[in-house]
């Protein structure tokens, strides 16, 4: 996911992003029909495709005017009319999903402690990490895992969003989960805690090569931990940056990770209906370390930025599998009454113009064992970290 913040003017980052809010003349229309209006009128103004996935936008504008009594006819309207795009991206938070996800954004959530993956084929919810010492994790439940059910309701095709609505919730509470594990079924009631999201842990590998691993963009707080961690490392030899299972968040994450990596070079190129803007690297990077890139297929979003823009501008190998391939851009936009809806506003291209959208970014060197992937790494800094040593050496590393 990214998205962006626009408070008068936009500020990218998951793109998140609020727009200064309309007032419509007094006794115009109700809040509620104000919601659903605005709504379509920023759809309108931003949704990155200009025909609409071929929908005729204006026939949505006045569609349930007689129809909007209360804020749940509104959020329903909205809903259908975002349906109406086919674009999964582009969709409706209600009040508290709202909230949710600026609690995400502030590092600090009321649930779990799991992230989830939708399958490709949107039928499965897969538990991609359970953060350290959360509910989940001592519940038992594990990477890998699938959820099956939410409170005795069936979890079968929810997206991840959907998912989490329904397993936040107050503080002390409990929920049910369903976890599928090895084609066995078991159930837990978990207690709801407050979870503190770390973006980023770190250490050291033998022999002095630093790693580190950024599982999620989402924290307003995710740059200034890899900044700390990059500090703790600059003293080994080489590094790796794992990506994998991250599903990507604030774009501006994204950002100003590559900058503090890239000598130089661009690091992203966004398309929207308002035209073309190109990122670039500041070219004061805070390492030249040899650097390894770890990602799988559910490395996505702005996690697919980072890796592809390292990858192009050959600052890194990239190791692993094709990534999850999520190339648009959202927005998040504040309604009347407290509610949010997510525009597409723009397709992303990597800086040799590549569009990654529903392709992902291909690795350099392709190893679907996880093990094998760090084994890998290791093995290609030891033998670039020689060669820098050996004055007329060359890489001779064949993976």
């Amino acid at each position: 996911m990214q998205l962006s913040k626009r408070l008068g003017s936009c500020l990218l980052a998951l793109f998140v992003s609020f727009t200064m809010m309309y007032q419509p003349a007094q006794g115009h229309r109700s809040q509620p029909q104000e919601s659903y209006h605005r709504a379509w009128q920023l759809v309108k103004d931003n949704y990155y495709d200009a025909n609409f996935n071929n929908q005729n936008w204006t026939a949505w504008e006045h569609k349930y005017d007689s129809q909007i009594r209360n804020s749940s006819d509104a959020h329903a309207a909205i809903k259908r009319m975002l349906e109406s795009l086919s674009d999964p991206y582009t969709r409706f938070l209600d009040p508290r999903a709202f909230q949710d996800e600026n609690d995400a954004i502030d590092a600090r959530i009321v649930g779990i402690g799991i992230n989830l993956q939708q399958s490709k084929d949107n039928t499965k919810l897969i538990v991609t990490r359970t953060i350290e010492n959360s509910p989940a994790e001592i519940a038992g439940i594990r990477a890998g895992d699938e959820i099956v059910a939410i409170d005795g309701a069936s979890a079968i095709g929810l997206t991840p969003e959907q998912a989490a609505e329904r397993i936040r919730g107050q503080l002390g509470s409990p929920v049910k989960i369903a976890v599928k594990h090895k084609d066995q079924v078991q159930a837990f009631s978990i207690v709801r805690a407050e979870i503190t999201i770390h973006a980023v842990s770190y250490k050291i590998m033998q022999p002095n090569i630093g790693y580190i691993q950024l599982s999620t963009f989402i924290s307003n707080d995710a740059s200034k931990e890899f900044r700390m961690a990059l500090q703790k490392l600059s003293t080994t030899d080489g590094l790796i940056v794992d990506l994998r299972d991250n599903p990507g968040g604030l774009l501006s994450n994204a950002l100003e990770i590559a900058d503090m990596l890239l000598e130089d070079g661009a690091i992203v190129s966004t398309m929207g209906r308002h035209g073309k803007h190109t990122d670039v690297a500041s070219g004061e990077p805070l390492t030249h370390q040899p650097l390894v890139v770890l990602v799988d297929e559910d490395s996505a979003s702005a996690s697919e930025i980072l890796a592809g823009a390292l990858k192009d501008n050959s600052r890194g190998v990239v190791i692993g599998t094709r990534t999850y391939g999520k190339g648009l851009v959202q927005e998040i936009n504040r309604l009347p009454g407290g509610a949010a809806i997510h525009i597409t506003v723009s397709k992303y291209y990597t800086p040799n113009g590549s569009d990654i959208n529903k392709v992902g970014v291909a690795p350099d060197i392709q190893i679907k064992d996880k093990e094998e992937q760090v084994k890998m790494a290791l093995d290609y800094l030891k033998e670039k970290i020689a060669q820098m040593h050996t004055p007329s050496g060359s890489l001779s590393f064949v993976p």
